[in-house]
């Protein structure tokens, strides 16, 4: 009687079209396995590597105002391919990248007859997927209400990640920023400190050897900006759209697309060590340029006085001053900082501009993003926020010799505001500018997209280090956790390796910084940016030892290769980065401990190599480097040790 109740049931749903046909689509090694179906007319997804489950049955699909593709589909079609690319950056982890990747489109009919198309692309260690919809005789756009979205982790499985805040907070009401704390090792079920869900990138830990790094890539001004739901235990995590009271209220929280049209990609990175989840590529495999860069946009390093003398360093004589160590440094740019406007005033800054160039330094200038997304007072105001005063500004800052912009205090990541930070892009690079974003949102694919992008800050930076003894002491932790998230898929503007010993001008007062100086210096390798800060302040130069100021004339900001060598998110990290032939490999310790290790560097097998290390430190003091040469072995290895809150650098 059970069997026959059994076949029944098969029976009847089968009738139902509820065991539609499932595909797989398989990586170039075939470790990395999809399989996407349907059940009971929804579209599901999971991925897999080595045989082991790396995300669960998780959900396909979207609602819109022209239908629902979420539930009622019907598998219309199904075809395979292959992608193969290989193109250069020259302002990312690696100079040359190869892509070769397996892709599955898979096509649903809804219950109106209206389709969608699932793209999954499948490379060694990355998965990428997105919808597509096609135009009709009856509809040319529409509008996405919401996603289904979804990411089912394992039971057990840990989380790395930070949370999504609550809309129009914090200073001068300038939140969401992607400025809030990570947590580390955290249960799937601990609800976000706002109730609003987690922002991209979030990294999970499953089981003992196990990683998924889960992002988005492609976004421009065609889609807002996403973010996770909070956990859900049937469901995982979900997309979520911006919050309705973002940008003060002003715009659409849903999304507008034009037909045919696809969504931006959501990427899914999985490894059994950390090695796939550092060197991952896949936010700039699946995108294409918008335009070819500028020549007048260049990769370098930057000084910038308002990091540790603020705002009443916005002044002339005090640009001169950084102008001037920039130029010992052999540094490219000196950034002006906000309110230059009303400190220094616009023919001053011609004046300033002139005399930057003649000690071979360029210009960087600061702007206000605009004036109605919040409450923020510094200027310039509305020059970047209109094309028609946009293109002024920057006719004006390319006749006199400016060369990036830092734009700041946007609001939030509705479709309009993602529409702002294409068209600044787009602009400043007709006007040979390269743009750095502070107080925003995750670049997604933008160094690829719009190369003359080269950072933003999107994550609880070193200004914080000044601001907060907290943040001063959460540093270690912070700079250990990022090469593992938030720089592993987009540039990071950090915004200084400080070498001020303690947070004021004279280097006497406030509290002080918690890393060691060869920590700092190691960071600036271990932060990617290609346009990088370099916080020396003036009083520097004859502070500290030679052979730092030696070392921090020669650090490079932009790399052929990246490779992980060791470490875990939030206690240490040691990076090897190859720039032109010359390899660099740095690490950084977060633990309370002195950390000796024993890496793998074939890079330097059976080489002298000069190693930048702490000296163990005195009580209450932070440790003096030193600089010894030794040889590596012939295989490359070489035992070290890194001291608590320190550094090291061999190359």
């Amino acid at each position: 009687m059970r069997h026959l109740l059994s076949t029944a049931l098969i029976s009847l749903a089968a009738c139902a079209g509820a065991f539609a046909a499932e595909h797989e689509v398989k990586s170039p090694d075939g470790r990395l396995v999809v399989t996407v179906g349907d059940d009971g007319g929804r579209a599901w997804y999971s991925v897999a590597y080595d045989g082991r489950p790396m995300l669960g049955r998780s959900a396909l699909g979207l609602r819109a105002n022209v239908g629902d593709f979420a539930q009622g589909l019907k598998e219309a079609s199904a075809t395979t391919g292959k992608e193969s690319k290989t193109y250069t950056m020259r302002n990312a982890k690696a100079g040359k990248i190869s892509y070769e990747a397996n892709r599955l489109d898979v096509t649903y009919e809804n219950a109106g007859k209206r389709r969608m198309t699932v793209t999954f692309c499948v490379s060694d260690n990355d998965v990428a997927f997105r919808y597509t919809f096609p135009q009709t005789d009856e509809t040319a756009c529409m509008v996405v209400e919401g996603e289904a979205t979804s990411f089912s982790l394992p039971a057990g499985s840990t989380a790395f990640i930070s949370p999504q805040s609550d809309p129009m907070i914090g200073w001068k009401r300038t939140k969401p920023s992607y400025e809030e704390v990570y947590s580390a090792d955290a249960p799937l079920t601990a609800k976000s400190q706002y109730g609003r869900g987690y922002v991209f990138p979030a990294l999970f830990r499953v089981g003992q050897d196990g990683w998924v790094l889960l992002s988005e890539t492609g976004t421009d001004g065609g889609y807002p900006g996403c973010h996770l739901t909070d956990y859900d235990p049937q469901t995982g995590y979900s997309i979520a759209f911006p919050m309705p009271e973002e940008a003060n209220g002003f715009g659409s929280a849903t999304a507008s697309m034009a037909l045919p049209g696809s969504t931006p990609w959501r990427t899914i990175t999985v490894g059994a060590t950390l090695e796939p989840i550092v060197e991952t590529t896949v936010q700039f495999d699946v995108v294409e340029p918008k335009y070819d860069v500028s020549p007048d946009c260049k990769p370098g390093r930057y000084t910038w006085s308002w990091l540790i003398w603020q705002d009443r360093a916005t002044v002339y004589d005090d640009q001169v001053k950084f102008i001037d160590l920039a130029a010992e440094m052999g540094y490219e740019y000196t950034l002006v900082d906000g309110l230059w406007d009303k400190q220094i005033g616009r023919e001053k800054i011609e004046q300033l501009s002139r005399y930057a160039q003649s000690k071979g330094v360029s210009l960087l200038l600061w702007y206000n993003s605009n004036g109605n997304a919040n409450d923020a007072p510094q200027g310039p105001k509305n020059r970047m926020n209109t094309a028609i005063a946009r293109k002024k500004e920057m006719a004006w800052m390319k006749k006199i010799g400016v060369k990036g912009i830092k734009v700041d205090f946007f609001g939030g990541d509705k479709q309009h505001t993602m529409q702002l930070y294409e068209d600044i892009l787009s602009d400043a690079n007709d006007y040979g500018l390269q743009v750095i974003f502070h107080g925003c949102t995750l670049p997604r694919g933008w160094e690829r997209m719009y190369p003359n992008f080269v950072s933003a800050e999107a994550v609880l930076a070193s200004e914080n280090v000044y601001f907060n003894e907290t943040q001063a002491k959460r540093e270690p932790f912070d700079l250990t956790l990022h090469p593992f998230c938030r720089n592993a898929v987009a540039a990071m503007d950090w915004g200084g390796t400080i070498m001020n010993r303690r947070m004021s001008r004279d280097n006497k007062r406030r509290h002080p910084r918690y890393t060691s100086d060869v920590f700092e210096m190691a960071a600036a390798i271990v932060n990617q940016a290609s346009v990088q800060c370099i916080a020396l302040q003036p009083n520097n130069l004859t502070e500290l030892p030679q052979m730092e100021l030696d070392w921090l004339r020669g650090v490079p900001t932009t790399w052929d290769e990246t490779q992980f060598i060791d470490g875990y998110p939030g206690r240490y990290v040691v990076l090897a980065r190859r720039s032109g032939d010359r390899w660099y490999v740095a690490g950084l310790s977060a633990e309370s401990e002195p950390l000796t290790l024993k890496l793998q560097l074939p890079m330097f097998a059976g080489k002298e190599v000069a190693v930048y290390s702490d000296k163990k430190a005195k009580d209450g003091q932070l440790p003096d480097a030193r600089l010894k040469r030794v040889k590596a072995s012939k295989d490359g290895t070489l035992k070290v040790t890194i001291q608590p809150s320190g550094g090291l650098i061999v190359m």
